[in-house]
C-alpha cells in the first residue's frame, strides 16, 4: 500500500481511508461553518468559487470519545468514601446498606465492661477488605495514552469472560464427577415414590420447624413453606434443588423424633424411615449436581443431610465430607462479606446463616476427630463473613432494599446469633488458636491475655446483651441460656489450660478450673432434663461434655477431699444419670472409656473410711460387668467348644479394658499420674 503524498495539504489518516467506504460522506469544514449546502466533492464547488482550501470533515482528528467510567471503579470509590464517613461517625445513606449494625458488635461493648482491655474484644468497625478479581486483572491492558482514549480502547472483544470459560469447562467435564459422591446418576430413580404421603409431609415439616429450624435457621420459613405447600400437589415434577432440600428436611425431622413418635405418627420404624429418606436425599443431591452447585438451597440440603447422618457416622468420615460443603460455600463466596453484599437483603442474610452454621458444625466435628496432633477447623480468623442479625424470619422479605433493624428482645434467631457471637470471638482468641492453629496466633485480637481472662469480657457482653432478655419459660430461650453458659464455661476451661497447663497451679486456680467443668455439667443436665427442651433432645445428646468428665475425675483423684469435692461428685452423678444411665450396654462405649478414670478418682476417696460409692460408680461397675460378660460369651460362641483356649479357661477369656476397633478414641490411654500436670488438649478436644 502506498504512503500518502506528503505534499498534499491534508493527507487523510490511514484508518480513515480504510473505513471511508463504509462511512457516510460529510460536508467539508467551511461549508459546515457557513451552513451552506456542500456537494461533498473534494474540493467542493463552494470552495472552488471562494478560492479556499477544501477541508473534508473526516480529515480532522476525531473528537476524543469520553470513556465510560468503569462501574467497578466507581463502586470502589463510593465504598472508600463511605468508609471515610463511617470512620468519622458521619451519618449518611449508604449505596448498599451494611447488613449488620456494627455499633452492637463486641468491639464497641465498652460501657458495660470495666476491663481496660475491653476495647480489644471482637472485631473493630472496619469495611470488608477489597478482593482483587483475577479475571478483571488479567483483562487490564497497558496502552499508550493516545490509544487509550480512542474508540478501540473501549472494545471488550478481546477480553476473556469467566462465564464463557465456565460454560466451556462444564461442556468438557459434563457428568464426569457423578461417581465421586453418592454413587452414579446414570441409574434413573423415580424419587416421587420415596416422598411421604402429603399428610406426613406436613407432619415432618412441622417437626422440622419445631425441633430443627430454631437451632440453625438455615432456611427462611415464610418463603420455603409456600414452596413446600405448592410442591406437595405435584411431587413428580419438582425441581432437583427443591427435591433435595425437601428430602434433607425429611431426614433431619425424623432424626429429631423418638422411636415412639415415629411409630405413633407414621406407623413406621425410625430406622426404616431414615434409610428411605437418606437414600432419597442422596439421589436428589446427585441429581442436582451437588459437587458443582452454586445454589444456596442445594448446599443447605447437603448441610442438613450431614447433620442428620452425624449420629451414626464416624467423625473422621464426616469431617472429610464436611470439607466438600465448606469448599462449596467458599466457592460461592459465603465467607467473604463483599460477596454477600452483592445479593439482596434476604439472600445475603441466609448466606451468612448458612456459613456460620457450617463453620460451627465443622469445628464441632473437628473436635471429635482431634485425638491426635492433627487440628483442622474452618473456625479461624481468615474470613470476614458478618454475623447473622437478631431478627425474625418475617422481618426478612425478598423485596427489601435495606436490612431490618435488629431487635433488642429475644427472637427466633437469638440462639443462632448468640452462638455466632461467641464463635466469632473464640476464633480470634489466643487460647483457641494456641490449640487449633498456632500459626495464626498473630491474627488473635486483644494482644496479651488480661488477668481475668479474655473470655470474661465476652461472657459479660453475652449475659447482658442477650441472656438477660431471655425467658426461662420459653423453650428456645431456655436452650439459648444454658447452651451459651455451657459453651462459655468450656472455653473458660480451654483458656485455663492455655495459661496454666505448663506451670504449677495454686489451689485457687485449680478450684476455678473445676468450677468451669462443673458449670458445663450443670448446663448440660439442665438442657437434658427440662421438659421444655425435649424437642431439642436429639441435638443435645450429640454434645457430650467429655472435657468435663475427664477434668473433674482427674481433679477428684488428686484432691479427693477438696473444697468442691462433694459438689463435684453430686453434679457428675446427676449428669451421668441424665445422659447414660439408661443407655443399653451395647450402645454405651463411653462408660467403659470413662470408667477407668472415674474408678481411679473414687479409689482415692474410698481409701478413707465412712464413704459410700456414689451412683455413678455403682452404675459404671454394673455396666462394665455386663459388658465384660457379654464380650466373654460372644468370644466363647465365636471360638466354639473345641478351642484349646476355651477349654483351658473354662470357656472364658480374660479381655483387656480397651475396646479396640478402628476408632482411636477406643484406644486412648488415660494418664496414670495423680497430678494432671501439663495437659494434652487433643484428649480434651476429642469429644
Amino acid at each position: 500500500m502506498s504512503n500518502p503524498d506528503p505534499g498534499a495539504p491534508y493527507a487523510l489518516p490511514e484508518r480513515s481511508r480504510l473505513a471511508g467506504a463504509s462511512r457516510r460522506v460529510l460536508a467539508c469544514v467551511l461549508c459546515s461553518q457557513r451552513k451552506v449546502k456542500c456537494d461533498r466533492k473534494f474540493p467542493c464547488a463552494n470552495c472552488l468559487r471562494q478560492g479556499t482550501t477544501c477541508v473534508p470533515a473526516s480529515a480532522l482528528a476525531p473528537r476524543p470519545r469520553r470513556r465510560r467510567f468503569p462501574e467497578k471503579e466507581m463502586l470502589d470509590r463510593i465504598r472508600h468514601y463511605e468508609g471515610l464517613l463511617r470512620q468519622n461517625n458521619i451519618d449518611f445513606e449508604p449505596l448498599h446498606p451494611s447488613p449488620a449494625d456494627d455499633s452492637r458488635s463486641p468491639s464497641t461493648y465498652k460501657d458495660s465492661v470495666d476491663s481496660p482491655d475491653a476495647e480489644d474484644l471482637g472485631d473493630t468497625k472496619t469495611l470488608p477488605e477489597k478482593q482483587v478479581n483475577i479475571w478483571h486483572a488479567m483483562n487490564q491492558r497497558d496502552r499508550p495514552e493516545e490509544i487509550g482514549n480512542n474508540e478501540e480502547s473501549e472494545s471488550s472483544d478481546d477480553e476473556v469472560r469467566p462465564a464463557l470459560v465456565k460454560d466451556a469447562l462444564d461442556t468438557i467435564f459434563q457428568k464426569s464427577d457423578e461417581v465421586l459422591l453418592f454413587g452414579s446418576s446414570r441409574t434413573v430413580f423415580d424419587l416421587s415414590i420415596l416422598h411421604p404421603e402429603p399428610v406426613h409431609i406436613f407432619r415432618l415439616w412441622q417437626a422440622y420447624l419445631d425441633n430443627v429450624d430454631p437451632l440453625f435457621k438455615v432456611t427462611h420459613t415464610p418463603t420455603l413453606q409456600t414452596r413446600v405447600v405448592n410442591a406437595i400437589g405435584n411431587l413428580s415434577s419438582l425441581s432437583p434443588v427443591l427435591e433435595a432440600l425437601m428430602f434433607s428436611i425429611y431426614c433431619i425431622a425424623v432424626v429429631s423424633l423418638s422411636e415412639v413418635e415415629c411409630m405413633s405418627i407414621f406407623g413406621i420404624e425410625k430406622a426404616n424411615m431414615l434409610a428411605r429418606y437418606q437414600f432419597g436425599c442422596q439421589q436428589a443431591l446427585l441429581g442436582c449436581g451437588i459437587l458443582r452447585t452454586t445454589d444456596r438451597d442445594c448446599l443447605t440440603a447437603l448441610f442438613l443431610y450431614f447433620v442428620a447422618v452425624k449420629p451414626g457416622t464416624d467423625p473422621h468420615s464426616l469431617s472429610s465430607m464436611l470439607g466438600i460443603a465448606v469448599r462449596l460455600a467458599q466457592r460461592m463466596g459465603m465467607h467473604v462479606e463483599t460477596s454477600n453484599l452483592k445479593h439482596n437483603v434476604l439472600e445475603a442474610e441466609m448466606r451468612r446463616r448458612l456459613w456460620w452454621a457450617l463453620a460451627i458444625f465443622d469445628a464441632r466435628i473437628s473436635e471429635m476427630c482431634q485425638v491426635s496432633d492433627t487440628r483442622i477447623s474452618t473456625l479461624v480468623p481468615t474470613w470476614d463473613c458478618k454475623k447473622p442479625l437478631n431478627v425474625n424470619d418475617f422481618d426478612l422479605r425478598p423485596e427489601m432494599k435495606a436490612p431490618p433493624p435488629t431487635h433488642e428482645v429475644a427472637t427466633e434467631a437469638t440462639l443462632v446469633v448468640v452462638r455466632s457471637e461467641m464463635a466469632d470471638f473464640i476464633r480470634s482468641s489466643v487460647s483457641y488458636l494456641s490449640f487449633v492453629s498456632p500459626a495464626l496466633r498473630h491474627l488473635a485480637k486483644g494482644g496479651a491475655i488480661p488477668e481475668n481472662g479474655e473470655i470474661a469480657n465476652l461472657e459479660k457482653m453475652i449475659e447482658e446483651r442477650y441472656l438477660s432478655m431471655c425467658d426461662l419459660e420459653n423453650p428456645l430461650q431456655f436452650m439459648t441460656i444454658f447452651t451459651a453458659r455451657g459453651y462459655l464455661a468450656k472455653n473458660r476451661l480451654m483458656e485455663h489450660y492455655s495459661r496454666y497447663s505448663s506451670t504449677q497451679q495454686t489451689d485457687a486456680q485449680r478450684d476455678a478450673a473445676l468450677c468451669y467443668a462443673l458449670t458445663m455439667f450443670e448446663c448440660d443436665t439442665q438442657i437434658l432434663t427440662s421438659p421444655l427442651t425435649q424437642g431439642f433432645y436429639w441435638h443435645n445428646t450429640l454434645q457430650f461434655p467429655f472435657q468435663a468428665y475427664l477434668h473433674v475425675a482427674q481433679d477428684l483423684k488428686r484432691r479427693p477431699f477438696g473444697q468442691h469435692a462433694e459438689r463435684a461428685w453430686r453434679v457428675m452423678c446427676e449428669n451421668y444419670e441424665a445422659r447414660l444411665s439408661d443407655t443399653p450396654t451395647n450402645k454405651d462405649p463411653l462408660t467403659k472409656i470413662l470408667s477407668k478414670v472415674v474408678f481411679q478418682a473414687w479409689a482415692a476417696r474410698e481409701a478413707f473410711p465412712g464413704t459410700e460409692p456414689p451412683s455413678i460408680v455403682t452404675a459404671m461397675r454394673r455396666k462394665v460387668s455386663e459388658m465384660t460378660l457379654e464380650s466373654q460369651f460372644a468370644n466363647f460362641a465365636q471360638l466354639g467348644p473345641t478351642s484349646t483356649d476355651a477349654n483351658n479357661n473354662g470357656g472364658f477369656m480374660s479381655l483387656p479394658m480397651g475396646l479396640g476397633g478402628d476408632d482411636p478414641l477406643f484406644d486412648f490411654q488415660w494418664p496414670e499420674s495423680t497430678d494432671p500436670g501439663p495437659v494434652d488438649l487433643s484428649a480434651f478436644l476429642s469429644m
